[in-house]
């Protein structure tokens, strides 16, 4: 990435949602520094998407986040699909593309899930293999997110951490560090988010993501983004930010809208934890 397309994209940011928008526009709190993007709500949309896109290009810095390429995927995507992602990228100027560590097609047939990968050295693989096609087909620099997963398919060959730490370190990708996922796999699976954050490779961070999540009845965490970020959440992110440095930070905020005034709330006590972070 360029040193100025990074640069611009610094402290909180939200993601782009309908409900949000007309709030988002209007009285966002100055702390809100920039937007996040799904492309494939946008692409081949026009009407409200695309006002809605060009109003917020217009305000703020984007950066873009999708949700369909599944990094551990074995099939190429469609070539059609690359060629309108690369220009919406190019269009909306985001200086890293990411998306999640998972798979989520098989013989074509796309899941509409993210379904976690074997922590193998076949998915290792795997992955550097699609991050190179990618940013070869997409002409920029690509983020892995490390997703929240309820079970590990089959025998692990090692810790999700030396998972990250080889992908990032053999593909040249950078990292996209969700800290709410992060907690919700080591309250799920009895491990330590703590110890998961200190050993992260934070040399490849890129950006990190803050969520809500729900628990349910029987303690079980689901990654919903759409309750209230936890203070245990808040607390992770410190922590990671003083491995990284200040780097950008997204609240996400996927359903369960509440006034947006306790939005605003969350995005000026992150852009504290952030500002607390710089040296």
């Amino acid at each position: 990435m360029t040193a100025a397309a990074s640069a611009r994209v610094a402290g909180v940011g939200l993601g782009l949602r309908a409900p949000l928008f007309r709030d988002l526009m209007t009285r966002a709190p100055a702390t809100l520094r920039w937007i996040e993007v799904s492309p494939e709500n946008h692409i081949g949309r026009g009407g409200f998407f695309e006002s809605m896109l060009a109003d917020a290009r217009g305000r703020y810095p984007l950066v873009t986040h999708g949700i369909s390429l599944g990094l551990g995927d074995r099939e190429a995507p469609p070539r059609d699909f690359l060629r309108a992602l690369r220009a919406f990228l190019e269009e909306v100027g985001s200086p890293w593309h990411s998306d999640h560590l998972c798979f989520g097609a098989v013989d074509g047939a796309h899941l509409h899930d993210l379904l976690p990968l074997p922590f193998t050295e076949a998915s290792i693989r795997a992955v550097v293999d699609r991050v190179a096609l990618l940013e070869d087909a997409l002409g920029l620099p690509i983020a892995v997110e490390n997703i929240s997963w309820y079970a590990h398919p089959g025998d692990a060959a090692m810790g999700e951490a030396d998972f990250l730490q080889e992908i990032t370190h053999r593909s040249g990708a950078g990292l996209l560090l969700d800290v709410n996922n992060a907690y919700v796999n080591a309250r799920n699976h009895g491990t330590d988010a703590r110890d998961f954050i200190r050993r992260v490779p934070a040399d490849r961070v890129v950006q990190i993501h803050v969520a809500g999540h729900l628990t349910g009845a029987d303690g079980l965490r689901i990654d919903t983004h759409g309750e209230a970020v936890c203070d245990e959440v808040y607390e992770l992110l410190a922590l990671a930010l003083a491995r990284t440095g200040p780097v950008p930070v997204l609240l996400e905020r996927d359903g369960g809208f509440p006034p947006f005034d306790e939005l605003a709330a969350e995005i000026e006590r992150l852009d504290a934890i952030v500002r607390a972070a710089a040296p």
